[in-house]
């Protein structure tokens, strides 16, 4: 009995080393248990339905019962579950679903006191939307930014203060932030009603499957699901567990074996490795991430569709973009939507620019001239925004574009922001914005222009790296050579697709596959100061990321050995046949996916459970010793 009772204790207690994550036999027990439980409300839902119609006050009181009891249930135990992965942190959960809540009620009373009165009260409803929302960014700002501003006050004044208590970043806690603020102000717009009570709402909020790594569900997505009954066929089950078995796949198979096997080792050390293997691992680390991040997507959009809710789409085979703009648009969907109606267009748009759309950069701009205390970053920042002000004034026509293109470099500044407390993550942001500007430029651009402009950005590197040789103006200087060599050969020579060959076939096709080509090389250079930032703790995370990015640029810039490239592939064979696997199933054709997918939800009961047991065992050989944490659960 003792046992049983220590069991018991264990199995309801926080155990930090044995969080709940989809990739553990833990979760997956948990999910059973609550599964079955949720099974069972949803049945006595469906008996007391088949009552007879004809008493509908009853039928109705027994819809919202039901309704509630589905949903309170779903609550509590997705509170359980947050519990189970953070410990005490559910409280900060449960004081944001508290704050969102009553500010949702608040919302709509005094709308409908005004609709009732005739008197406004327009000023007190936006009033209390931006309390609320400067509450939970002022939660959010503590928990994950006390180090990162700390460090600033204290390298700009030449202090030493330092936080006394160490400050734990609650899991998930940017997913659970941008919701409650999503839901304040689309009640607030009138774009949805107040959920109609606190396990409702409760339940909005902690949804156990997308809870700590997305996808970010906004309020006009998921609230309505709430008051709707359950409903599953046999076709969206069978669709719901490819999702599962497909996210296990990515995650166990791609990610943690690329991360342990390769990626990890590079970049703890990259002096340590060659120039080749420190630019394959920044490759690689791109089909990581995504493996790793959609993994968790797809196996949180197949345990929500098992429980009849629906998730958004978070990616849509994002290294098939030819542009950057366009990665953003198939990257982190929910998170690029959720930045695009609640800070891009609020600063502005495309329409015009506020005092936000100036405020940030210049912010940004003035605090790394202060840590710097360089001459040269002050003349360099003074000169920025000499250059930009002389384009506002002197030139009229460009003050549309100029405030769009800088709100939409603002919104990537402040995305790279969000995902970590770090210059590493503001640089990797900025890197990404910057990418967005030159391609909305670029495209603008005729044939001739583009070759000049490349052109003499290439001579521009190539005199500074003959006078100043530092490795990574030899990487720059390498890539506009290719990437000049490139333009001409698109754009003059009639066998690549010249002018002779203007809107053909083929031309369309090696210019696409080239875009597609550059597009991932480029995000997959700026993940280099993304993936340093990760992992780390925020005390010093500036200090230590900004070291190794550095000295894997330092690496990748240096003279490359071309005659040890044969043994490094041959040592790494594995690593580089399945880096090279997942990025043809990558590529492959959305028709495609989507037939296979059907084909596996509509094979008789018996073969999908064979073809499951076949894919856990398949995914039980690339099990590592230590499972790997999920690597957007940090954010």
């Amino acid at each position: 009995m003792t046992d049983f009772l220590t069991y018991l204790t264990n199995l309801f207690a926080f155990d930090s080393s044995h969080p709940l994550l989809f990739t553990q036999f833990h979760f997956w027990a948990f999910f059973l248990i609550v599964y079955i439980g949720f099974c069972f409300i949803v049945s006595i839902g469906e008996q007391h339905s088949r009552r007879r119609l004809t008493d509908l006050p009853t039928n109705r009181r027994i819809g919202k019962a039901r309704r509630l009891w589905r949903n309170g249930y779903l609550f509590l135990v997705s509170l359980f579950f947050y519990y189970k992965t953070s410990g005490n942190y559910v409280a900060l959960l449960i004081f944001s679903t508290i704050v969102g809540y009553l500010l949702g009620i608040w919302f709509d009373n005094l709308a409908h006191r005004q609709a009732t009165t005739g008197r406004s009260t327009e000023t007190k409803r936006k009033t209390l939307m931006i309390i609320g929302v400067i509450i939970n960014l002022a939660v959010l700002c503590y928990f994950k930014y006390a180090y990162f501003f700390t460090d600033i006050f204290n390298t700009i004044a030449s202090t030493h203060y330092s936080i006394a208590n160490a400050i734990i970043l609650p899991v998930g806690i940017s997913f659970f932030t941008f919701q409650n603020i999503s839901y304040i102000v689309d009640v607030y717009k009138g774009k949805v009603h107040h959920a109609d009570n606190i396990l409702d709402f409760g339940f909005y909020t902690t949804f156990f499957p997308q809870l700590v790594a997305g996808p970010i569900i906004r309020a006009d997505q998921f609230v309505p699901q709430l008051y709707k009954p359950y409903f599953l066929t046999r076709r969206q089950f069978g669709i719901a567990v490819f999702w599962i078995i497909n996210g296990l796949f990515k995650k166990l198979v791609l990610s943690d074996y690329l991360a342990v096997s390769f990626v990890d080792r590079i970049f703890d050390n990259p002096l340590l490795y060659t120039p080749f293997e420190n630019f394959s691992a920044l490759l690689v680390y791109s089909l990581q991430v995504y493996a790793d991040f959609s993994g968790y997507t797809d196996i949180a959009i197949g345990v929500a569709m098992l429980m009849g809710f629906y998730l958004p789409t978070n990616f849509r085979s994002p290294y098939k973009a030819t542009n950057p703009a366009g990665f953003w648009k198939r990257w982190h969907i929910s998170l690029s939507n959720w930045l695009k109606d609640y800070l891009y267009i609020p600063l502005g748009g495309n329409r015009n620019g506020t005092l936000g759309t100036y405020l940030i950069p210049t912010v940004m701009l003035l605090v790394v001239a202060l840590m710097a205390k360089s001459t040269w970053v002050w003349l360099v920042a003074a000169g920025a925004v000499v250059v930009l002000t002389l384009d506002y004034l002197v030139f009229p026509r460009h003050r549309k574009d100029f405030t769009t293109n800088l709100n939409n470099f603002d919104t990537m500044l402040l995305g790279g922001m969000w995902h970590g407390a770090s210059f590493n993550f503001i640089t990797w942001g900025a890197l990404n914005g910057l990418g967005i500007l030159v391609y909305k430029s670029w495209k603008k651009w005729g044939p001739w222009t583009r070759i000049i402009v490349i052109s003499l950005v290439y001579v521009a590197i190539k005199a500074a790296y003959h006078y100043y040789p530092y490795p990574v103006l030899s990487m720059f200087h390498f890539a506009f050579m290719v990437i000049a060599a490139a333009i001409v050969l698109l754009n003059l020579v009639p066998a690549f697709g010249g002018k002779h060959y203007h809107g053909s076939k083929f031309k369309d096709t090696v210019t696409m596959v080239w875009n597609t080509f550059l597009t991932f090389i480029f995000i997959s250079f700026t993940r280099l100061f993304f993936r340093s930032g990760s992992n780390l703790d925020p005390a010093e995370a500036n200090e230590v990321a900004w070291r190794t990015a550095t000295q894997m640029v330092e690496r990748i810039g240096s003279h490359w050995n071309l005659e040890q490239i044969p043994a490094i592939l041959q040592n790494y064979s594995t690593v580089f046949i399945i880096f090279l696997i997942g990025m043809v199933v990558h590529w492959l054709p959305e028709r495609f996916k989507r037939r296979y997918r059907l084909w596996f939800a509509q094979m008789p009961f018996v073969l999908m459970v064979l073809v499951v047991v076949l894919a856990v065992f398949v995914v039980y050989q690339f099990i590592t010793a230590d499972l790997q944490p999920f690597i957007y659960f940090q954010f």
